[in-house]
């Protein structure tokens, strides 16, 4: 969070605690010279008293934390409800071990930074561990190019090469990702350019990215990278406690931390 951005919070939760009094609740209603006489004293009250904006920054961030581990808890444990989904969807790209005893779920957009950084491990993970299994859900949530990127790896599964232009979108050092970039990785991977771009318009694929964005918003997902981590028998009676839920990225010992849990 930027500094103007939290400090914009300490004066709105200043004034909405009636520290500066007898202000008009409408910025609408005060004249130019009233808003002049306002800001001066919210600018000389937190002048000598600063630890004020802490004290509400502090509130609220710790407001902000809560209000997220509710959410998160709760996404926990709807997780078996959706197990098919998350795991079993056969549309899904599946990389490592097809047939891994342990399953890792990511949802990610090609132009994520978190998930860029998470690739390299992953990759890592697949490389050394015959045991996982690693099921990728295309979550593009950054714009065009994000949608775009996410059609021509989805249509690469067609060629057998969607892995291989997957690593190399998410290893591109072009930020943002453009057209003629996404089509110079295809090429660069072996995929027919041509062929691609046809497979692109393929209702599968249309279908591939709307089931996606339902599973997200059945579990009120809307950030990546997300993982979901559990045998990879889950089903829908697995207990919540049996599927690790990862809002975020970690690092490869938290990783393999939550692996050695699962059992993997």
């Amino acid at each position: 969070m930027k500094m103007n951005q939290m400090i914009g919070l300490g004066l709105a939760g200043l004034l909405a605690s009636g520290a500066v009094m007898g202000a008009p609740t409408s910025s609408d209603t005060m004249n130019p010279a009233q808003k002049k006489q306002i800001e001066e004293i919210v600018r000389d009250y937190l002048i000598q008293n600063p630890e004020t904006i802490i004290q509400s920054l502090q509130g609220y961030q710790q407001k902000q934390i809560a209000e997220q581990s509710k959410k998160f808890e709760k996404i926990q444990q709807n997780a078996p409800k959706f197990a098919d989904q998350l795991f079993h969807q056969t549309s899904d790209p599946v990389a490592g071990n097809p047939k891994g005893a342990v399953t890792i779920v990511e949802f990610f957009d090609y132009q994520c930074p978190h998930c860029i950084d998470m690739t390299a491990t992953l990759d890592s993970l697949i490389k050394t561990n015959p045991n996982i299994r690693v099921v990728l859900k295309e979550f593009p949530i950054r714009g065009p190019m994000s949608e775009l990127a996410t059609r021509a790896a989805l249509a690469a599964q067609k060629q057998g090469k969607y892995f291989p232009f997957h690593l190399a979108l998410m290893s591109s050092k072009t930020e943002p990702l453009t057209e003629n970039t996404i089509y110079d990785l295809a090429k660069a991977a072996g995929l027919n350019v041509d062929q691609l771009k046809t497979d692109m318009k393929d209702k599968s694929v249309d279908q591939q990215i709307k089931t996606n964005y339902q599973l997200a918003k059945d579990l009120e997902i809307m950030f990546t990278p997300v993982f979901f981590i559990a045998k990879s028998d889950v089903n829908s009676n697995t207990k919540p406690e049996a599927i690790a839920f990862i809002p975020g990225q970690v690092s490869s010992a938290q990783l393999a931390e939550v692996l050695k849990k699962i059992g993997g």
